[in-house]
């Protein structure tokens, strides 16, 4: 066994050399290490569908032929040259590098055999994903046609096969940016956080053979609270006299075992189950059989976790996320599964696992993955380390000269979505959940970003709740609110900041994108002659990690006032945002694993106090300041009662372009608070005074949401009796206003 096994090895190697001959990555773009090791004899050749596993199988990666020609003439005689597959066309790993455009179609073709131990089963013809409409034909013969550019589909080619080489053929269109199709950040002229189009196959085709009474479709259900968990599955043709036959073992230990008349939905007892967790993935290893008069007619290999997602209220009567009954904070990254090679195809899984790793290491324990659906492998590697997933539907909208399609944070109404439109987003985003359910990592499933062609917010959202009860929904993450969904998402950058859990009565208060703080690293980045960005820039590491520090140390009293969950933007550079923890090239880690962690540990402190208000601002209650717009002389952030410039003015106070602003206000204390924190609007170069010290100078940008400060660390300036906080707004950047509030925590 040994020596075949070696014998293959040593066949795909050669395969991989020989063919490597007419393949080569192309551009001149960076690369990961991982690019380096990539062939037409490796590319992605691990078991695609980890959750519903069979033993026989055919990979169809590799070499393909490939042709670009107008839209709508016939199937090409000659093409092109060679494309390796799963690599979009665009990418530098197919070794094309090529631009698909809209009045344009993509065609591939490839030949391959089937095994003759298949002659008695049905061939499935698998496709993890293609962007975007894609028609297929085998022997000549149109098989069928997908529109979707993120959910694996298939076809059963059997009537479709012949004897020796069977001859597949695939033709795709993608209009990419021209058109409203689900797309998420692809564009033609890639700028900013929009990047470079993915057209055609990007992920894994293969090829399996199956019973007609196979198992079609599997979804474990886990109830915690009860120590069961159901399993929902379907078969391709069943006859209704199959049996199903299971095994559920635990760490090599058979927990249960027995063989039942089959049903679409059967309820299995875990007694004294092992629940799943970031710091505990507990998994139940399952075996089933389709079995009739005693023959096996299907066996498959998956598995199972026991947790359960939720609402709930904490020991503050904050709505807080709860993971198996208990308060769980989600700590995350905003991740957009971009590489410099590979496009939204990983160079391999094993790079794909790396982010996840260098992730879970700093101490993050969620993923949001953002606008972009992975590979099943990715979704099976975060149940097996143990990261929670946030699943964001890709959005799809017209931008320049359609300024209705993305609705803005103030928008009254959605987007009046054409028909065929809506039902082809919903059609995706429904396929995306049934294919992806399975997976116990998944907690959150998001089906609008930032007003990006939102439409039908409520219909959409409260579809979602129903469609899959088992996990939360984040209904419009930032921007757009409508009241609906699990949590109120709010977006700040660099943040943080939070909207009053007060207004939001039954919803969990989160923060679903924050930070962004940039560091372009010299020799690792996509475009050095071009401008790369971050919501704010840093020129050295060391500066980059000093802001990290700050903001982190800004969360932690967001933590006593509801947020039960906040995301940070994000997980490595792409293109020209360079905001990553990691560069492009995944080759720099710019805040030091041990750094991060050490930060990332006091949002999980058990012990957090409520916040208490010492003075208040006017966000949600009208409260009132000191406050002059000229300067009111020495000592004005010491004394009190305040000099005759200042009047007292009811808060948020008003502030025009280019005006300056002093505010103060006073407060008692005979006890002496360790922990304290401000809520600060405003738009310009900011100076805080306690007690007449200087507390914090840097220009401050508020958005839509109130600013964070933590100034636990002056503390030391409070006395006892009367304290004055001051306030000196210089250069206000545009009309706006000002408005502060003080709280203990």
């Amino acid at each position: 066994m040994k020596k075949l096994t070696l014998l293959i090895s040593l066949s795909l190697l050669m395969l991989g050399q020989a063919q490597g001959q007419t393949w080569q990555p192309v551009g001149d773009k960076i690369k990961t290490k991982w690019a380096k090791n990539v062939n037409p004899g490796n590319a992605w050749q691990e078991y695609p569908r980890p959750q519903l596993k069979r033993a026989d199988w055919k990979n169809l990666n590799g070499l393909w032929e490939y042709a670009i020609q107008k839209k709508g003439q016939p199937q090409p005689k000659q093409f092109q040259g060679k494309i390796l597959v799963p690599y979009a066309v665009e990418s530098s790993l197919s070794g094309v590098g090529k631009p698909l455009l809209p009045d344009q179609e993509l065609w591939y073709r490839t030949t391959f055999s089937v095994p003759s131990s298949w002659k008695d089963q049905n061939a499935i013809l698998h496709f993890e994903a293609v962007d975007w409409q894609t028609t297929v034909y085998l022997n000549g013969k149109k098989v069928g046609e997908h529109k979707g550019g993120s959910d694996p589909f298939s076809f059963d080619v059997s009537s479709y096969l012949k004897k020796g080489d069977q001859d597949l053929v695939v033709q795709v269109w993608d209009p990419t940016d021209s058109d409203i199709q689900p797309r998420g950040k692809q564009i033609l002229k890639p700028h900013g956080f929009w990047y470079t189009a993915v057209s055609g196959i990007w992920q894994t085709v293969w090829l399996e053979p199956v019973h007609k009474a196979a198992i079609k479709t599997l979804v474990p259900e886990a109830d915690i609270d009860k120590n069961l968990v159901t399993l929902k599955s379907s078969l391709f043709q069943g006859t209704g006299k199959e049996q199903l036959r299971y095994k559920i073992t635990y760490k090599g230990a058979v927990v249960a075992e027995k063989e039942v008349p089959y049903q679409e939905a059967i309820s299995l007892s875990i007694p004294e189950p092992h629940l799943w967790s970031p710091e505990y993935p507990n998994l139940y290893q399952l075996k089933l059989e389709i079995v009739k008069s005693g023959q096996v007619l299907d066996q498959v290999d998956t598995y199972f976790a026991m947790r359960k997602i939720a609402l709930g209220q904490d020991k503050n009567g904050y709505v807080k996320l709860f993971l198996n009954n208990q308060p769980y904070f989600h700590w995350g990254v905003l991740d957009q599964g971009w590489w410099p090679d590979g496009l939204l195809t990983p160079p391999s899984d094993e790079a794909m696992k790396y982010d996840m790793e260098v992730v879970k290491a700093m101490g993050y324990n969620t993923i949001r993955k953002h606008i972009k659906v992975e590979p099943a492998r990715f979704y099976y590697h975060a149940d097996t380390m143990g990261l929670l997933v946030w699943q964001d539907m890709p959005s799809g909208f017209l931008k320049l000269g359609h300024e209705e399609q993305h609705v803005k944070f103030d928008a009254t109404k959605d987007w009046a979505r054409p028909k065929e439109s809506a039902v082809q987003f919903e059609k995706e985003w429904r396929s995306i959940i049934d294919n992806f359910r399975f997976f116990p990592s998944i907690v959150v499933w998001v089906p609008f970003n930032e007003g990006w062609g939102q439409y039908d917010t409520e219909r959409v959202v409260n579809w979602t709740q129903t469609y899959d009860p088992t996990r939360l929904v984040d209904g419009t993450s930032g921007w757009t609110d409508r009241k609906v969904g699990h949590m109120f998402d709010a977006h700040q950058y660099p943040g943080p900041s939070i909207e009053p859990s007060s207004q939001n009565a039954g919803r969990a208060i989160v923060l679903g994108e924050f930070g962004g703080l940039g560091y372009p690293v010299q020799d690792h980045l996509w475009e050095k002659g071009k401008r790369n960005w971050g919501y704010r820039t840093y020129l050295t590491g060391d500066q980059l990690i000093d802001e990290y520090t700050k903001l982190l140390h800004n969360v932690y009293p967001l933590i006593s006032r509801g947020l039960a969950a906040a995301i940070y933007t994000q997980t490595s550079d792409v293109e020209g945002e360079v905001n990553g923890l990691m560069t492009y090239d995944r080759e720099v880690i710019k805040v030091p694993v041990a750094t991060a962690r050490i930060l990332h540990e006091p949002l999980f402190y058990k012990d957090v106090k409520n916040r208490e208000y010492i003075l208040r601002d006017s966000e949600v209650e009208t409260s009132s300041m000191m406050a002059s717009y000229v300067f009111p002389g020495q000592g004005w952030n010491l004394h009190n009662p305040f000099n005759a410039a200042f009047k007292k003015i009811t808060g948020p106070v008003p502030v025009k372009k280019g005006q300056a602003l002093w505010a103060a206000n006073s407060f008692m204390r005979q006890d002496l608070p360790e922990r304290m924190a401000l809520k600060v609007f405003a738009r310009g170069d900011l100076k805080i005074y306690l007690n007449g010290h200087l507390i914090h100078n840097r220009y401050t940008l508020t958005k839509r949401h109130y600013d964070e400060i933590n100034i636990s660390e002056f503390t030391k300036f409070l006395k006892q009796g009367k304290n004055v906080i001051g306030f000196e707004l210089q250069n206000a950047v545009e009309d706006s206003e000002f408005d502060f509030g003080l709280y203990e925590f």
